[in-house]
């Protein structure tokens, strides 16, 4: 393993230079810099972590907190670890992973060990327990999820009322007026969790300004449960001809009960789903949709909680503006007899 001295031998300073260029502690020329840099990339040398983290009093790791649920889709929110962990890496920071639902417990843990020098916070709920501790402490962080109340903290979050609103706004234009949202499980709906409560909002919110009829029902998981939520769906709206589908396990059940019950899609009902990208282009009729900008959220959670690390002012919301691309899923609603 190369050693400080041996950079400094290479580069022709001394070892307290090397040390001055690595820590930034002091002004050191260009040239020397430079020539130091170049001693450090020809000889592969790697500063000691935990000397690094003594000198500077940083670690250099930003902890993830991503509680792992089953009633969540689990491949976008490894799309958003792995945005946020190859991001940080451009930054020089290394991801700390914490998957445990452990609520405030975690934060305290983070903040109390120095195991840390920041955190970014998934699966936001309206009134998170974790947001007092994070008011209170002086360690950065930032939410990919939006709360009740953003005072005194950061976030970055797709906007999901828009993203209800744009939905509804497009089955509104072809001419649909009673309109059915299979949503998430109800586990997500009782934490009131941010983004699912969110699109409800915003999606009712512009069908009671268009005149549309909207039932909500979140689903569960599994075909059965699928043609159950249907058929109730059907018999108490039976002029139903649009569906929002915000649950990505949903699509092809979803889609196969449909084609069962002798419903064609966008023929007799159109379809509508908030997913990742692959999800709408890989089921079995490519489904209009409001993509989840997985990578995008990660990478500028990272960029706000560097900025909060360099002691730029980053506090507030920064939401994404949802984008619907129209597909096979989607089209004019049918003539009532």
């Amino acid at each position: 393993m190369v050693t400080l001295a041996e950079v400094a031998q290479h580069a022709g300073v001394s070892a307290s230079t090397v040390s001055y260029v690595l820590s930034g502690k002091r002004s050191i020329s260009a040239g020397t810099r430079e020539r130091v840099e170049r001693s450090i990339r020809a000889l592969g040398y790697h500063p000691n972590a935990g000397a690094r983290a003594l000198a500077s009093n940083r670690s250099n790791i930003i902890a993830l907190m991503i509680p792992l649920r089953t009633d969540m889709y689990v491949p976008v929110m490894m799309e958003i670890a792995t945005a946020v962990a190859t991001t940080a890496r451009t930054h020089g920071y290394d991801i700390l992973l914490l998957t445990g639902e452990e609520g405030p417990d975690a934060v305290r843990r983070v903040t109390g060990s120095g195991l840390a020098d920041a955190m970014i916070l998934m699966d936001v709920e309206l009134d998170d327990e974790r947001l007092p501790l994070l008011r209170a402490t002086e360690q950065p962080s930032v939410l990919i999820g939006l709360p009740a109340d953003t005072a005194g903290v950061t976030c970055v979050d797709l906007d999901w009322s828009a993203t209800g609103a744009l939905c509804v706004e497009h089955l509104a234009e072809l001419g649909h007026r009673d309109v059915a949202v299979i949503g998430e499980a109800p586990a997500v709906y009782e934490r009131h969790t941010g983004f699912a409560e969110r699109t409800l909002d915003g999606l009712r919110s512009r069908a009671r300004e268009l005149g549309l009829k909207v039932l909500h029902r979140p689903w569960e998981g599994g075909y059965d449960a699928m043609a159950v939520t249907l058929s109730r769906i059907f018999d108490e709206r039976p002029r139903t001809t649009g569906f929002v589908v915000q649950n990505e396990s949903a699509v092809e059940p979803l889609l196969a009960v449909l084609r069962r019950q002798g419903r064609a899609v966008p023929e007799d009902v159109s379809v509508v789903a908030v997913c990742p990208e692959q999800v709408a282009v890989q089921a079995s009729v490519r489904l209009t949709s409001v993509a989840v900008p997985a990578q995008e959220l990660g990478r500028h959670a990272v960029e706000l909680l560097v900025g909060k690390l360099d002691e730029r002012e980053t506090d507030g919301a920064v939401l994404i503006a949802p984008e619907l691309t129209v597909r096979a899923s989607s089209g004019p609603a049918p003539t009532a007899p």
